[in-house]
């Protein structure tokens, strides 16, 4: 617990010292990665063609807000000084000055010294400064002047260093860098009467605002001009600027003091209030020497640094709190109070005031929002519920996790939303008093109430809740309201109140209730107006913000229609804390939290975007006219430029011919590949959020691939005739080849057909042959018919040797009657057996497609078939088979099992079939 305490204590302490910045205009800062080229930036001006330009060192370098150019000049010198005057952009160097211009796409350079022996072998001079007086330009090095009128060019030449000629209404100053500043006549120079003090100053800028001449030295802070000599310019910031040395000094249009100084950034006065704002290296400058100013046509600040360039939006409508310490956190609400801010972060609550932060003690953690009721601020934390008041700071109740605080649109109640359900105070001025919504104990994120003794519930995850409760908020009913509609998707279900009518966000589609049907039901107006919507919150009742794809759109709303007005991403680009977008309103600007800071925008800030949109297109780095062609399968680069760098930029889209989709077009370039042959017509559009309005569009023509060139089809042309040529002679030859081939087939077919005669003469001798066989194969059939006869006797001398036995008593007579029976029908037993092997000859095929078909036969069955095929009787094939006649039957009988036959087949039919 001790350590905790110390830890504690620790932390409240360096957050205490912690140096914090009051809000600034929005800073760009490029450096060398960016533009490619050397560190120091002596010069800053815009052109006519509303790019900026810039002296670096041994480049010129061009910014269109799309794309960086560099160039050198001839003799590769240091660019030290630039003047713009129409197309012209004029630049100084060593021994050298003349003008550029650009010509299709690139600046090209004209020298005014070439050939003129203008400068002393001996001067290391370098021209410094270039401006008009009584119309001649000025060439200014640090010993001499030299006017140009446009022909010629005189040369003067000063007794005493100089540093820099002003011009101040009619008069030109020269400040020397020893004795002081003097008023040039023509050649004549005198000093001024009372400026005595300007001596041994080094004096880098005069400047008129108002009627007073202002003079700024290097060290001496900044003087005034009065009818009997200077004084000291009596505003605290003067010495600041004397211990930060100036460099450089300008006045702009909305009554502000640009001073760069040498060592501290750039101060930013403004004349109207005496306050100024300091933007350095501590805060969000690159770096802290400022060589030079210059101005945009929006009146924006851009500033040349020892190391790299700073665009600093000191006329925008948003202005910026920077925390670069990374103590403060991300912020997740922000509200003014007396001197200063009220912010609520991922680290703890943060008093901001007089330039310093103050983490309020006990707050140490997750703080969520910070809602003003009744000059009070209530903040909702992870640890609970804090009031602060007058710079104290008191804890209400230990109800963990305080997302959101809603006021009821019918009377004075409050909801806080919270980790565990629903709290209620029903009495502002006493907020310790408060009342939970009983049968809610979920995560709700937003509470929002239009109706009395009901409320609607968004859950932190999913889901919607109407809740209808009675007087005491004793709960009567909880209704899960999108399962009921039936809406599957309703993760992160957002609830918006507007005029008197509460809306709900659910899967980027927008829905009211009808009490009716009990049910959710599409909302017109806003479906219609307000699509892809991921966030939307409200300001006041006329006004709110939407985030739609990533941007931020200020929401003006006018009855049934609403004005759109786009806030750059660069602003907040991967700074928003997602489903934690929170605003405060304050007077006449709002505070959108970011999780580095916060945004302070202009409530009525309407922006106007610029449609005067220029392409400049680059085929392998050479331009593309409008209505031109490139080459086929090469990359073309659009630069779509707008002129415009600071918050009036449009939001630019882009349609490729035959595309209906609006593409974003991002850091102002469209980069085409792979683009079929053809015309094609690019149209740009700026978008509002709701509309998209044409603003312009570039034609140009993609050529056919060399391989469909004309010179191409000539030589497919040339080289299908040369096929077509050796195809006739290739034919020619073929058919030449057929007539040997057709008379050699003849000849073939001759010996073929003698070969088929003399086949057919062998097949009918074959034939014949088989004839013969088949007669002898009748014969044996004969034999074989014949041997049954005789077997069919034998079994008669069976029969009779019966006879006698039966008849005859007498053995001896008995005896030789029988031997006298067999020896008259005895059969050879070498007769039987080539019976035999003739039936199996003879019925040879039937006997190998019996056993095929019926495996399970045996061959005394084989046999049975065999003599039944013959169509012999039972009483015939008993003696062939050496069996009885009963015996043959039975045999029969179990044949008919064996294949399977019915009682109605005929055994005999069956076997002649097969």
């Amino acid at each position: 617990m001790k350590s905790i305490l110390l830890k504690s204590f620790f932390f409240f302490f360096i957050a205490s010292q912690i140096q914090a910045q009051e809000l600034l205009p929005f800073v760009e800062n490029y450096n060398k990665s960016n533009y490619q080229g050397d560190n120091q930036i002596w010069n800053v001006a815009q052109g006519k063609d509303n790019a900026m330009y810039f002296a670096n060192n041994h480049y010129l370098l061009r910014y269109d807000g799309v794309k960086w150019e560099k160039y050198t000049l001839p003799n590769k010198t240091i660019i030290r000084s630039i003047l713009i005057e129409g197309d012209r952009i004029y630049s100084g160097s060593y021994k050298e000055f003349g003008y550029w211009y650009r010509k299709e796409g690139k600046m090209h350079y004209v020298s005014i010294t070439k050939k003129l022996r203008l400068f002393d072998e001996k001067d290391n001079e370098e021209i410094w400064k270039i401006f008009r007086y009584n119309g001649s330009l000025y060439f200014q090095s640090f010993n001499d002047v030299f006017i140009y009128n446009g022909k010629h060019i005189q040369k003067i030449k000063f007794p005493f260093l100089i540093s820099y000629c002003f011009v101040v209404g009619q008069n030109l100053y020269v400040a020397s860098v020893e004795k002081g500043i003097f008023k040039m006549n023509g050649s004549h120079i005198a000093n001024p009467k009372g400026w005595n003090v300007l001596k041994n100053c080094v004096v880098h800028a005069i400047e008129k605002y108002k009627g007073k001449t202002y003079i700024f030295t290097h060290k001496n802070g900044v003087f005034i001009v009065e009818s009997n000599g200077l004084r000291a310019w009596d505003s605290p910031l003067n010495e600041t600027l004397k211990a930060g040395t100036i460099n450089v000094a300008r006045f702009t249009k909305n009554n502000k003091l640009i001073v760069g100084s040498g060592n501290r950034g750039v101060f930013v006065y403004d004349l109207t209030t005496n306050i100024y704002k300091n933007i350095d290296r501590k805060n969000v400058l690159m770096n802290n020497s400022i060589l030079s100013i210059g101005f945009d046509k929006e009146n924006d600040l851009w500033l040349g640094l020892d190391n790299g360039i700073a665009h600093v939006e000191i006329n925008s409508p948003i202005s910026i709190f920077y925390d670069n310490s990374g103590i403060l956190g991300s912020v997740y609400s922000v509200a003014t109070i007396n001197n200063g801010y009220l912010i609520a972060t991922n680290h703890g609550v943060f008093e901001f005031d007089s330039g310093k932060f103050n983490m309020m003690p006990n707050t140490q953690g997750q703080a969520w929002n910070i809602t003003e009721i009744n000059n009070k601020y209530v903040i909702g934390h992870n640890d609970g519920t804090f009031s602060y008041e007058n710079g104290s700071l008191a804890k209400i109740n230990n109800i963990n996790g305080g997302w959101n605080l809603s006021k009821s649109a019918i009377n004075n109640t409050y909801f806080q939303s919270t980790y565990s359900g629903i709290l209620v105070y029903d009495n502002p001025s006493d907020l310790s008093q408060k009342k939970v919504i009983k049968d809610l104990s979920k995560p709700i994120k937003y509470v929002a109430q239009n109706k009395k003794n009901e409320i609607w519930a968004a859950d932190n995850y999913r889901g919607l809740y109407r809740v209808i409760f009675d007087d005491n908020y004793k709960t009567k009913k909880v209704e899960n309201i999108t399962q009921q509609s039936k809406i599957k998707n309703d993760f992160g279900v957002k609830i918006f109140e507007f005029r008197n009518e509460i809306l709900f966000l659910i899967n980027n589609t927008w829905y009211t209730y009808n009490s009716i049907v009990n049910k959710l039901e599409e909302n017109e107006l806003f479906n219609e107006n307000f699509k892809n919507v991921t966030d939307i919150v409200g300001i006041d009742e006329n006004h709110f913000m939407v985030l739609q794809s990533g941007i931020l759109y200020h929401i003006y709303a006018h009855g049934n229609k609403f004005l759109w007005n786009i806030i750059q991403e660069k602003y907040y680009k991967g700074k928003l804390i997602n489903d934690n977008l929170r605003i405060f309103k304050a007077e006449n600007n709002y505070l959108l939290n970011l999780d580095d800071g916060f945004i302070s925008l202009k409530l009525k800030y309407v922006n106007k975007q610029n449609s005067d949109v220029k392409i400049e297109a680059f085929n392998d780095e050479n331009i593309v006219p409008n209505d031109s062609k490139i080459k086929y399968n090469t990359e073309l680069k659009v630069n779509v430029i707008s002129g415009i760098y600071g918050a009036s930029k449009p939001n630019l889209f882009y349609k490729l011919t035959h595309n209906k989709d609006y593409i974003p077009i991002s850091d102002g370039l469209i980069v085409l590949n792979n683009l079929s042959s053809g015309y094609h017509t690019i149209t740009v559009y700026k978008h509002d959020g709701a509309t998209y309005e044409k603003v312009t569009d570039f034609d140009f023509k993609v050529a056919r691939p060399w391989y469909l060139s004309i010179w191409m089809i000539l030589l497919y042309l040339l080289i299908i005739g040369a096929v077509l040529f050796f195809y006739y002679k290739w034919n020619k030859l073929r058919y030449m080849q057929k007539l040997k081939l057709q008379a050699e087939e003849l000849k073939h077919q001759r010996e073929i057909l003698e070969m088929e005669l003399k086949a057919e003469n062998e097949l009918n001798i074959q034939e014949y042959e088989k004839h013969i066989l088949e007669l002898e194969l009748q014969t044996k059939s004969s034999e074989v018919a014949g041997k049954s006869l005789s077997i069919a006797k034998q079994s008669e001398m069976i029969e009779n040797i019966q006879t006698i036995l039966d008849s005859e008593s007498d053995f001896n007579k008995l005896k030789s009657e029988i031997k006298k029976a067999i020896k008259i029908n005895e059969v050879n037993k070498h007769e039987w057996e080539i019976f035999e092997t003739n039936l199996n000859q003879i019925h040879n095929e039937f006997i190998i497609n019996l056993s095929k078909k019926f495996p399970n036969l045996t061959p005394k069955d084989i046999k049975l078939c065999v003599y039944l095929k013959m169509n012999l009787s039972s009483k015939e094939i008993a003696p062939m088979m050496n069996i009885s006649f009963r015996g043959v039957e039975l045999h029969r009988y179990r044949l008919r099992k064996k294949l399977n036959l019915t009682q109605d087949e005929n055994l005999s039919k069956f076997l002649l079939s097969l």
